[in-house]
């Protein structure tokens, strides 16, 4: 069958069982409940969490068309994979127990695996994943992610986020792509594709949804959940893109920007969840809300007079699905609303069509349907491997003086900072729990930096910490140990975090941790600085004087090992800057900046630039060669670059291609990644990488806020090499 056909065929079902429902209905299909609603204390009953009663209330008396999140908000945690099983089935049992039989869609923030059951593969966190520029990587990351989803008996999985990562102060910076445009579609395309493939109804395959609509990640005061000022222009030629790229990969489902943009809250903004989305995009799914965004256009964001004027606004901007979460008010609300025929019933008809469509797309109606056996669907060696490389792949090696590193492994090391003995740093949020922070519900048998060091060692490693990240260290204690060491590993950063909790007011380390590194600097011992966290932590200072900088970020549940394998030379080092590393707190220029911003007495100057990141071999890119000097508009560039592996070990090169827009009737950046590739090179072994420019990488948003491709000067840029192309014609061309 077709895969016309087959849509179709669901177009009409969906709109048979549309034509038989209750109002009643097509209302509960647009709520969305937390747990917590059907849920009982865990001491009752740990192994089936669920009081049958609220369940039957929740989806036979007010037939809610959505759950999420795991047991039991605020201590919500993973759950064991029988668990779940058994409370999928419950559900799924109570649904057929309803007039129409329509399944209730289960959703569970699964960021960087199954967060939320127990023993789960768990991978770097987005940020870390772009580091790797590995599209094959996030690809395999998608793919274990859904046969995972799916042997818990979930259905439905709130990632990826497509935001781009632009603001570091930002607390879910680490949950993006990064800052680049192309990049971070590029990532999150191959992510979807591996996790929903060409048919998501597939046993092993799940529904992805996009977060969050639009701009979210740009908060002007670096705090989450606060406004962003985001222009036209700006929001069509950054933030717009990798939803778009989304929704061509076939994403069904988008989350809505929990703030606001330009004064105008995510849920209430119908230029965006209207125009923008379905006029312009064609995003043809439904959207839901993020958690309690609806009311709170009432409680805080004053735009709404009444809690039943908040679901109006929302509903009629282009809001599908409310993540009401804790009660049946949205419910009640809009029922009071279209009975009033303040909503017309052609809204709640649009709305439900799209989230029964998705439905049937998920293949939920198939009630026979086993779920997939664990046995072979979770946490395989197969899937463990994959995720142990790509926390190899997404380390980032900034600094190796006087090639210090790798370590010999008899090396005598003193590990110290509150990031060498845990297993939460090295994770993040969504983690087990929500903030990602319960240390003692991480699986035992993983390595923290310390003992996959310990592990890897044939020396004397000793370590000088705490049991968890806000112990004090006694530095006296670890600059008198440093004297019987050859090495310092001096581990520093963050402790885990996600959303409002982790709002910082500076991207400067602790105090404490800043004292600590100064004392063991002083010891006159080399010292290898790793940071582990979610943000660029500003370690200037310590990093001019250290040996070595290794930047972690959230390498996952097998990033300690990763590390030791970096730092002992098991690994050659590959991962690349996803973001530019800042300098100085307030000096945030991002590597597309605009030639005003290096211009005159202004500076392009960060710690470390987007892109960087050292090897133990040595890279030689040269013969950038483009197949003609014109071109015109409509017509591809065809690109070739050698590059060559001149140092003694085999290692994997990046190679990145940039483009600049000379002169253009809109202030273009220095320059902005096009394309990317990863190659692996034995020693002496050279490569010719081969790469095309299409028309529309030469586009841009115009002065009228079109996108357009202006003929002129262009340059192209791969490694310390550049070349220049024209492009003619008589006319700017509108795409």
């Amino acid at each position: 069958m077709s895969a016309q056909t087959m849509n179709t065929r669901k177009g009409n079902q969906v709109l048979d069982l549309l034509s038989k429902m209750t109002l009643e209905e097509k209302i509960g299909q647009m709520t969305q409940v937390d747990f917590t609603v059907i849920g009982i204390p865990p001491e009752q009953n740990p192994t089936f969490p669920i009081d049958p009663q609220k369940l039957e209330e929740a989806v036979l008396n007010h037939h809610v068309g959505s759950i999420l999140n795991t047991p039991f908000t605020p201590d919500n945690k993973a759950q064991s994979i029988e668990t779940w099983r058994k409370m999928m089935e419950a559900i799924r049992d109570v649904s057929l127990k309803t007039r129409l039989k329509i399944p209730v869609m289960y959703g569970i923030d699964a960021i960087h695996g199954v967060s939320y059951t127990q023993n789960s593969i768990l991978f770097p966190q987005a940020i870390n994943m772009a580091a790797t520029f590995n599209t094959d990587l996030a690809y395999q990351e998608g793919e274990i992610t859904a046969r995972e989803v799916r042997a818990s008996g979930l259905h439905w999985n709130f990632s990826p986020v497509m935001d781009i990562g632009r603001q570091p102060l930002w607390p879910r910076l680490w949950e993006t792509y990064g800052e680049d445009v192309h990049l971070s579609s590029a990532m999150g395309s191959a992510y979807i594709k591996g996790h929903q493939g060409n048919d998501f109804s597939a046993p092993d395959k799940a529904p992805t949804c996009l977060k969050h609509f639009v701009g979210y990640s740009f908060p002007i005061n670096g705090k989450d959940r606060s406004p962003a000022w985001i222009g036209e222009r700006m929001l069509r030629e950054y933030f717009l893109p990798g939803f778009e790229a989304g929704i061509k990969q076939g994403a069904p489902t988008i989350m809505i920007n929990s703030a606001e943009v330009d004064g105008i809250p995510g849920h209430a903004n119908h230029h965006y969840l209207t125009t923008i989305l379905r006029d312009e995009l064609g995003f043809k799914g439904f959207t839901v809300s993020d958690w309690a965004d609806i009311n709170r256009l009432y409680t805080r964001d004053k735009l709404a007079a009444s809690p039943k004027e908040a679901v109006k606004m929302a509903v009629l901007a282009g809001v599908d699905m409310s993540m009401v979460p804790f009660d049946f008010s949205f419910y009640d609300l809009l029922l009071d609303l279209v009975r009033s025929g303040e909503v017309p019933l052609s809204r709640i008809d649009e709305a439900v069509s799209r989230i029964l469509t998705v439905k049937y797309q998920s293949g939920l109606f198939d009630f026979d349907r086993p779920m997939p056996d664990p046995k072979d669907h979770f946490a395989t060696p197969q899937a463990l491997e994959i995720n142990r490389q790509a926390a190899r792949e997404s380390i980032v090696l900034a600094k190796n003086s006087d090639h210090l590193l790798p370590l010999k492994k008899d090396a005598r090391i003193l590990v110290t900072g509150p990031t060498a003995h845990l297993l939460s740093v090295l994770n993040g949020g969504w983690t087990i729990t929500w903030q990602g922070d319960a240390e003692e519900l991480y699986p035992q048998e993983k390595s923290t930096v310390l003992e996959a060091i310990r592990n890897k060692s044939s020396g004397t490693v000793t370590y000088i910490g705490g049991q968890s990240f806000d112990d004090e260290i006694d530095i006296d204690k670890a600059v008198s140990e440093a004297a019987n060491h050859e090495f310092i590993l001096l581990c520093l950063g963050e402790k885990p975090y996600t959303e409002t909790p982790g709002n910082i007011d500076s991207l400067l380390l602790e105090p404490r941790q800043q004292k600590l590194a100064e004392a063991l600097l002083k010891t006159g011992k080399p010292v290898i600085l790793l940071t582990l966290g979610g943000r660029p932590r500003i370690i200037t200072a310590l990093a001019e004087k250290a040996a070595g900088v290794i930047l972690g970020f959230l390498p996952g549940m097998e990033g300690g090992e990763a590390i030791a394998d970096i730092l002992f030379g098991d690994y050659n080092p590959n991962g690349k800057l996803p973001i530019t590393y800042p300098r100085n707190t307030n000096d945030i220029v991002l590597y597309d900046h605009k030639p005003i911003e290096a211009f005159e007495w202004n500076v392009y100057n960060p710690l470390y630039p987007f892109g960087h990141g050292l090897s133990y071999t040595q890279f030689e890119t040269t013969a950038l060669t483009l197949d003609k000097q014109e071109l015109k508009l409509g017509e591809s560039l065809n690109i070739s670059v050698t590059v060559k592996n001149t140092g003694n070990r085999t290692g994997k090169e990046t190679v990145l291609l940039y483009l600049n827009d000379v002169a253009a009737s809109v202030s273009r950046p220095v320059k902005q990644l096009k394309a990317f590739k990863k190659i692996e090179l034995t020693p002496g072994q050279q490569k010719t990488v081969i790469f095309s420019l299409m028309p529309d990488d030469l586009s841009f948003i115009g002065v009228n806020l079109k996108r357009i491709i202006e003929p002129g000067e262009f340059k192209v840029m791969i490694g310390n090499e550049s070349r220049s192309f024209t492009l003619i014609n008589s006319a700017e061309t509108n795409l």
